[in-house]
Formats: structure tokens, sequence, C-alpha cells
């Protein structure tokens, strides 16, 4: 089966982002907007148990973070695809790393980009057009997020929450 772990944000930014997704986003109904913390990966019922475990571990030494989301971005020419840029910071990258130890198979091959996606996989055309609307529009907004989900995806592409975790840093 296939799993990953995402933060969400709060309903307010989650109302914010699925206002573009619903338009946008073909994505938009398998999966709440959400940070990726760690890329889809698979696992049995056996392992998914050590995850879990692992998973409990991580939640205990790592802290609450706050997500700052400063502007739209892009990844174009990469994809057309449009996202609020979530400012890194020392909790974010902590975590992250943490999610990707030996126990979870190591560092991804790209870098770490914190967004939440609002639009993808546009045409040349739509992407200039509403890149260049959301840019203007523009987002300012803060909270804290003190916990992660441990996602599993079902048979019809969408993705649900396996577990909980939060985020105490009491180790």
């Amino acid at each position: 089966m296939k799993y990953g772990v995402a933060a969400f944000p709060s309903k307010e930014l989650q109302d914010l982002a699925n206002s573009y997704r619903k338009r946008y986003d073909p994505h938009y109904e398998l999966i709440t907007p959400h940070i990726t913390l760690k890329e889809p990966f698979e696992a049995d019922g056996t392992e998914i148990k050590e995850v879990v475990e692992e998973m409990a571990k991580i939640a205990k030494r790592q802290k609450p973070f706050k997500l700052h989301a400063t502007r739209v971005s892009s990844f174009s020419p990469v994809t057309n695809t449009l996202y609020f840029k979530v400012e890194p910071n020392e909790e974010l990258l902590a975590l992250h790393e943490d999610l990707h130890s030996d126990f979870f198979g190591g560092m991804p091959d790209y870098s770490f980009v914190p967004h939440i996606t609002i639009a993808q996989k546009l045409s040349d055309s739509e992407h200039s057009d509403i890149f260049g609307q959301l840019k203007m529009a523009g987002i300012d907004h803060e909270e804290t997020i003190d916990r992660i989900h441990l996602l599993y995806k079902l048979e019809d592409g969408s993705w649900t929450v396996y577990d909980t975790f939060r985020l105490t840093g009491a180790e």
C-alpha cells in the first residue's frame, strides 16, 4: 500500500487554497490542502507498524512549527504548478530531516520546498495568466502546526489519514 506524511493547515488556509484548487487543481477531490513532508512510499502491514512506531518517536523529538505562507510561487519551467510558499524554519527543516533518516530510506532526490499546492497541470497560457493574478493577490498567513499525519492512498486515488502524531518536542 502507498503511504505519505503531510501536515494540514488550519481550515482558514485550507479554504483559501481550495478557492483556487477547485478551479485549477485536478487533485482537488483527492486530498485536502497540505504540506507534503514525506513523498509517497510503499509499505506492507508489518512495515507500517514499524513506521507508526518510528513516527511516534519523531513526534516526541520534534517541536510544533510555524507555518508562514508568504507568497504565491511556481515550479515552472519544471511543471506548471502554483503554490503558496511556506517559509522554511528550523523546526520544519528538522522535522523533514527526521522523516528522511536512514530508517525511511534517506534524503529525497530533490531539495525540500515547503509549499501548499493551489494549481497544477495547467497549460502554459493558463499558468502565465493565473500566476500573474495570484502573485498580485498575494498571501501572508501565519499559524502553528502541532501535528503531522500518516496518510494512505485508497483505490480511487484519494488519500486519507491512517494515523496522527502530535509534535511535542518532549524528548
